[in-house]
């Protein structure tokens, strides 16, 4: 086996060693937070919300009415103010203020033809129920009852609709002094603003703190349960981000004050809490100089999941007020609307709530540069194949020198093949006259592997952002590639759509095995690059390398279409560069040549395996 090719069939092994550890391994756990490395809050109100027991939400107060047997009925149960904006359509429940029927209008569930928008939040009394829910903890002197609960009957204006530049407000007055108002305003894309406020008439002072609640019932039913996505809680504590998995909630130790399975952290600045789904989000966001408690919880009795943002307690004297605004991010995980709520609005470190992975400095800049590519092009697709070649031409030096490298090694063959007549059976002795050779004529034989191993963590940020952003998201490139971010739909089952029966359905056994059109020309392209050499004379090699197309074309063909793109671009800029780069160096390769050869080398295999003529 002569030096180059076990360079590359090192490079083959790394590279297949890395895809194994990169499928097998999970992101390490978060580093315990040391409790006694937390700031001490401010008195505490003597209700904390989101507790089972004294929230005031369905189910743990007396006279709650039955679930809703749908959606529609959960939504006629109530008064609602309409939601009603650009991106936006849904209502606020006016008993307890809920934002609770949200759905995004630029989104689709499917890309069938009249696939409903997407749903994000989901009234009380459906089996999914989502919604946000913001109000006051009572503190000394104040009951449950005295302040508004998820129970709360709010008024508002009649004809009141939320909008762009059309707000709302919501009030209520306990009967013991206390007004209660809670505005509702939101922008042009997914961002409401909360200020609610508190006018006290009596003659006592009070205490009370405000607080903030997104509450889930039970988990998601479009869950991927993919590590290469995280789904579940997020929390950003103004030093680090939290990530938990409705599994690590579940699994929460207990609270004294939170409850059975809590997790409270004391934050003193820029932070924000909520949930996070593949493409969409729900984020509770204080002021970036608020500090609060922000707890994440699980209510095991009613398969609900719950983060709070709890405001410290405000002193309200008699015939004063007081006011406090919350922000709540309600909508898809744009990459430039949440840079610019980052950039414009002072939300710390916000664009990390999308999953950039453990190569964040490589998904980051190379979706930012793929974003301005579609900016210029107008199509994603096109954009991969420009952004292709963009990390080609930097990759180009080390390339080049890499081709060089390999050219030279061939035209050291003849050399070398004598050192080894020479060596005999010596393995010592061979290494050490290969060694002088390559210092002689100043030869890297390793220097083939770099450009593969370069592109195996570029191939797999790539697939990162491909699979996180929802830019990707049924973005369509050419002909029957209507969504970037899902396999090649055709398939030679049904000959690629020529015969009149349907593709296998993706995710099958039969959809891995009945490839579609896009796999195939990978396949192909990885076959003509292997060309550009001679096959190796070593059969175990022969075999190696004859199948690696092959394996590699069936491996990627249920892989995101954007991802094979990509690669198909890949092994053609690099199929010519090397052409262009071995033509340079003096070496002419003869790819149909080669091909010849290797299909009589199959043939001479073939016959050797018959039994001979009498």
């Amino acid at each position: 086996m002569d030096d180059q090719n076990k360079n590359l069939l090192l490079a083959t092994a790394l590279s297949f060693l890395v895809i194994l550890v990169w499928f097998l391994l999970f992101p390490p756990e978060e580093p315990p937070v040391d409790p006694a490395t937390q700031p001490t809050a401010t008195e505490p109100a003597n209700v904390v919300p989101g507790a089972t027991d004294n929230l005031g939400e369905p189910g743990a107060v007396p006279g709650v009415t039955t679930p809703a047997e749908n959606r529609a009925a959960a939504l006629a149960e109530v008064v609602r103010i309409p939601i009603q904006t650009e991106r936006l359509e849904g209502s606020i429940s006016l008993t307890g203020g809920r934002i609770d029927d949200l759905k995004l209008r630029d989104y689709r569930e499917t890309l069938d033809p009249g696939a409903d928008i997407v749903t994000l939040m989901t009234p009380e009394g459906v089996d999914d129920a989502y919604y946000a829910l913001f109000g006051w903890s009572p503190g000394s002197g104040l009951t449950i009852d005295e302040v508004p609960t998820a129970e709360t009957v709010w008024t508002a204006p009649v004809g009141s609709v939320l909008g762009l530049g059309s707000d709302i407000t919501l009030t209520w007055e306990n009967g013991n002094g206390l007004t209660f108002r809670r505005t509702i305003s939101v922008d042009e894309d997914y961002m409401f603003t909360v200020t609610q406020s508190v006018e006290n008439t009596s003659t006592s002072p009070v205490r009370l703190a405000p607080y903030g609640l997104i509450a889930r019932h039970g988990e998601p039913d479009d869950l991927k349960g993919f590590f290469i996505i995280h789904e579940g809680a997020i929390r950003q504590t103004g030093e680090e981000m939290n990530e938990l998995g409705y599994n690590d909630l579940r699994d929460l130790d207990p609270d004294p004050r939170w409850g059975p399975a809590a997790d409270v952290v004391e934050v003193n600045a820029n932070g924000w809490i909520g949930f996070t789904d593949h493409y969409w989000m729900t984020t509770l966001i204080p002021a970036p100089e608020q500090s609060f408690t922000s707890a994440l919880q699980y209510d095991a009795s009613r398969d609900i999941y719950r983060a709070t943002a709890l405001l410290r307690t405000l002193e309200v004297a008699a015939g004063s007020s007081a006011e406090v605004t919350q922000k709540l991010f309600a909508g898809a995980k744009e990459w430039e609307t949440i840079r610019e709520y980052e950039n414009e609005k002072g939300i710390f470190r916000f664009i990390d709530s999308i999953d950039w992975g453990w190569f964040f400095f490589l998904t980051k800049p190379i979706f930012a540069v793929l974003h301005w590519l579609n900016g210029v092009v107008g199509n994603m697709g096109w954009a991969i194949i420009g952004l292709t070649l963009l990390i080609k031409a930097l990759l180009l030096p080390l390339a080049y020198k890499s081709y060089v490298s390999m050219a030279k090694m061939k035209e050291l063959q003849p050399e070398m093949e004598k050192i080894k007549e020479k060596a005999g059976d010596d393995r010592q002795k061979l290494q050490q006259e290969m060694m002088a050779l390559y210092k002689k004529e100043k030869v890297n034989p390793a220097a083939g592997c770099l450009p593969i191993l370069l592109q195996i963590p570029i191939f797999f940020s790539l697939y990162k952002v491909i699979f996180v952003t929802i830019e990707l998201r049924h973005a369509p490139w050419i002909g029957w590639i209507r969504d970037l971010s899902a396999p090649d739909p055709s398939s030679i089952f049904n000959l690629w759509g020529v015969f009149p029966w349907a593709a296998p359905e993706p995710g099958s056994i039969m959809a891995l095995i009945f490839i579609g059109i896009l796999p195939l020309i990978l396949g192909i392209s990885m076959w003509m690059q292997q060309k550009l050499n001679p096959a190796p004379t070593d059969p175990t090699q022969q075999m190696i390398f004859a199948w690696m197309p092959w394996v590699f074309m069936f491996m990627l063909g249920s892989f995101a279409s954007g991802l094979v793109i990509y690669w198909i671009a890949n092994n053609t800029i690099t199929f010519m560069q090397q052409y262009a780069i071995m033509r340079s160096q003096g070496i002419k390769p003869d790819v149909f040549g080669n091909i010849k050869s290797g299909i009589k080398r199959d043939k001479k295999s073939a016959n050797s395996d018959q039994p001979p003529k009498k």
